[in-house]
Parts: C-alpha cells; structure tokens; sequence
C-alpha cells in the first residue's frame, strides 16, 4: 500500500487521532460519536445516521485490515488506538433512539458498559475473529445488546 493509503486508513482508523488519547480512547471516540449523530439524525433521520453507520463499518473494516497489517508484528489483535469501530458501534446504539441529550447519554453509558462486558456473541467476537472483521464485528454485537436494553429501558420507564 502507498504511503497516502496508510495514512488515510490510520486517520479513518484513529478517527481523526482520537485514537492516540493518552487514556480511554473508546470512550473518547464513543463520546466523539454523540454529536456528529444528532446532527445526521437532525439533518436527514434514521436513515441519514443508517447510511452513515454503515459507511463507518465498512471503512472501519478496510482501515483497520490495512493498519493490521502494517502493524502485524506487534502480535496485537486489536489495538486500542482503532477506535472506528466505537463510533459505528455507538450510532448504531443512537438508531433506537430520537436526538435527546437524556436518551444519549444512556446510550453512551450502556454502550461502553457493553464494550467492555462483551455479552455473547460480542465476547465469542473477541476471541473468534481476527483482522478488521474481528475489530468491527464484537463491538457491533456488543451495540447490538446496548440497542436492546435502551429499547427495553426506553419503553418500560416511558410509558
């Protein structure tokens, strides 16, 4: 890979250095997330933050294979400074939910929660999974659990 092409996967990867916070970059990364999703769910709904979800996943997956590779002798599965995968991971928790600074703010404490829970299958992820798809995929089941409680959580305490 050219020398550009690594360093647009390692900027995609860190989210703009977001990565490189000399402490808790996921949850930097998470907390990062929160407004760029209220302004897509203010600017387009659902499915504007849907197509960006998506868009984050799929250049997660390509960033985080190519700065694996670069960084394959490491022997490091999945390195803390890649924290795309968090700000998928948390517009996906966001999708469940309208733009409210209360309903956000539950959303980002039960994601992080599940993060680093790793309820299955985010946990058999972990340990199952290698390269980008590896680095993706546990903290999209671990959104995926996060989405279910706020869902749950939402409707029992609303209604």
């Amino acid at each position: 890979m050219g020398t550009a092409t690594t360093r647009f996967a390692r900027l995609t990867a860190t989210v703009c250095g977001i990565g490189h916070a000399p402490a808790m970059p996921g949850t930097w990364a998470s907390a990062a997330a929160l407004p760029a999703a209220w302004g897509l769910q203010v600017l387009g709904g659902v499915p504007l933050l849907a197509l960006a979800t998506f868009l984050a996943f799929a250049l997660g997956l390509w960033a985080s294979s190519v700065v694996l590779r670069e960084t394959a002798d490491t022997g490091i599965k999945d390195p803390g400074w890649i924290v795309i995968d968090e700000v998928a991971a948390q517009w996906l928790v966001l999708l469940v939910i309208p733009p409210d600074v209360n309903l956000y703010a539950i959303a980002f404490v039960l994601f992080r929660i599940a993060d680093v829970w790793k309820p299955w299958p985010a946990s058999w992820a972990d340990r199952a999974l290698t390269g980008g798809v590896g680095v993706m995929v546990d903290d999209i089941f671990a959104a995926a659990w996060a989405a279910i409680v706020l869902i749950v959580f939402r409707y029992a305490w609303f209604i």
